[in-house]
């Protein structure tokens, strides 16, 4: 994200404004926090240096502040700087999401500011499994919905958003009121970023854009997730991603697939009343995925042994695999290419 062409811009709005007035939040949800060389290379060395930067933390409580419940009954614990500022702006990229309908705007406040326990509920297995919970739908998406009624609760007095090309270029921005301005980038990011198809395909070849959206196994859901749009039942997907950094080794990820033996117990456990644990939200729809179709990994990061463990079917080649799949389907198999993983997501009309 262009996160130093937007601050630098917005700075030079603010001519008045010393630089220890400004506390520049990352918004991290429940990731883990950066690290200087990370923030430096993120916002730039002198942004980074020069202004007061905060990791907020989702697991300090103390850094946390209660400011009441949304109509849904969710406790809304968000960054007490976030709180106590004068004025608050927000900045993002806007793409479509795999649950939440699309990112930037609102979600830079909740789950980007939120408190642990209050993304666990945004996120759990009732709303993930709501039908509008998926890309593109933010309009009756329970996810979203919430997200917005958080975002008013807290106050957003200005927001500037992206959209951005396969290359990481801007090619448009929107500022001004968050949710006029979210709206205009959701509609923008559809038209350059959403393609409707008449039928769906008996396989779908898939990745996760490459390096660093294809880091782990974890994020390689979101391509596997866009393929599922457009897969037929019992059909399947091919996904093709490094995973330089394993599943990874770090969040509950691995320790929730390690628990169940099948994706159906899985879905079981998540969906069971009363559970509840971070990451469980990527492998509800992980299951859900690969309960619709066959999902074979092609990766350099995993062992076949660790991409079965994580419930997938591991192939060396891809081309076989997919020729497999095809003469497995039949003489009038159709087939669906997704060079661009996440980046670019097929609905059914």
């Amino acid at each position: 994200q262009p996160r130093q062409e937007m601050l630098a811009a917005l700075f030079a709005e603010m001519p008045g404004i010393a630089p220890e007035d400004i506390t520049i939040l990352i918004a991290t949800g429940t990731h883990r926090t950066n690290t200087q060389a990370e923030l430096e290379a993120m916002l730039g060395r002198d942004i980074a240096c020069r202004y007061r930067v905060v990791n907020h933390d989702s697991r300090d409580r103390a850094s946390l502040a209660c400011i009441g419940r949304t109509s849904t009954g969710v406790a809304v614990h968000l960054n007490r700087a976030w709180i106590n500022a004068d004025i608050r702006i927000t900045t993002g990229f806007v793409e479509p999401h795999f649950f939440a309908g699309f990112s930037g705007g609102p979600k830079m406040v909740a789950p980007g500011l939120a408190g642990l326990d209050t993304v666990l509920v945004l996120h759990d297995a009732q709303r993930i499994g709501h039908p509008n919970a998926t890309w593109g739908i933010t309009e009756g998406n329970p996810i979203h919905d919430d997200v917005r009624e958080i975002a008013r609760m807290a106050g957003v007095d200005f927001s500037v958003d992206v959209t951005l090309n396969r290359d990481q270029k801007i090619t448009a921005v929107f500022a001004g009121e968050l949710f006029a301005e979210h709206r205009a980038a959701c509609e923008a990011a559809m038209r350059d970023a959403m393609r409707a198809v008449d039928a769906p395909f008996d396989v779908v070849l898939t990745t996760n854009s490459g390096f660093p959206l294809d880091q782990n196994l974890y994020q390689a859901v979101k391509g596997m997730s866009a393929a599922a749009k457009v897969v037929k039942p019992g059909g399947t997907i091919v996904c093709a991603a490094e995973c330089r950094d394993g599943l990874p080794a770090h969040g509950s990820y691995g320790e929730v697939l390690a628990s169940q033996s099948s994706p159906e117990k899985l879905l079981a456990m998540i969906t069971s009343p009363g559970y509840s644990i971070p990451d469980q939200w990527q492998v509800q729809i992980q299951a859900q995925l690969q309960m619709k179709a066959t999902v074979m990994v092609k990766t350099g990061g995993l062992t076949p042994d660790a991409v079965r463990a994580a419930h997938f079917q591991p192939v060396d080649d891809v081309g076989a695999a997919v020729c497999d799949a095809m003469r497995h389907a039949g003489p009038h198999a159709t087939l669906c290419v997704l060079p661009h993983g996440p980046q670019t997501i097929p609905y059914l009309r």
